[in-house]
């Protein structure tokens, strides 16, 4: 018979989700994760595996509760012409809105993809997608926009606002003001294209 599992998995995720988000990858070892779960390394062990089957755990929940949440109103038929810039404008209140101390500054996906990314073939893909998966989203929400606009444009226009998304997520680690106004320079870049013309 096996044994009985004495607690929420989906609860113990995001919180090992917090921990990385907070440290990275790397930095997070599994003592942090015994504190921050309340379980023990061998539950930790029996119910994921390794640590880096909970991350990969928390990197889905990030996904599946944070991330594709926020692109809702980019990627759901109909996108409204403004879209993209209402996505913008949550995204700086997120990121001004946070204390500088909270453990969810910035991107969980970023910030691990910073200290392991080069040696980590599992999380570039998983970082690629996910800058895939903005950029399809700002082009979605840059159609709406612009239904006129050629595609070369508005590849290139998306490409733009993901750089400036990026940007503004990493310096949310460091500097929230700087990465609000980074932010809103997307936000002028948006309203300053005619990409129609």
């Amino acid at each position: 018979m096996g044994r009985h599992q004495g607690f929420d998995t989906a609860e113990v995720v995001q919180l090992a989700r917090d921990a990385f988000w907070d440290r990275g990858l790397d930095g997070t070892s599994l003592p942090d994760l015994e504190r921050a779960t309340g379980l023990s390394r061998s539950s930790i062990y029996h119910a994921f595996g390794s640590k880096r089957g909970l991350f990969d755990a928390a990197v889905q929940d990030y996904l599946q509760t944070v991330v594709r949440p926020r692109l809702a109103g980019l990627v759901t038929a109909p996108v409204q012409p403004e879209a993209i810039v209402t996505y913008m404008r949550e995204m700086i209140t997120t990121v001004g809105s946070l204390p500088p101390d909270s453990p969810r500054r910035g991107c969980l996906l970023l910030t691990c993809a910073a200290g392991v990314g080069p040696h980590d073939t599992g999380l570039q893909h998983v970082v690629d997608d996910y800058r895939a998966e903005l950029t399809d989203a700002f082009r979605a929400g840059l159609v709406a926009r612009y239904p006129a606009a050629s595609e070369a444009r508005l590849t290139r226009r998306a490409r733009q606002i993901t750089s400036l998304t990026v940007a503004g997520l990493l310096l949310a680690r460091i500097n929230r003001d700087e990465a609000v106004a980074t932010l809103r320079t997307a936000i002028d870049q948006i309203h300053e294209w005619d990409l129609d013309a």
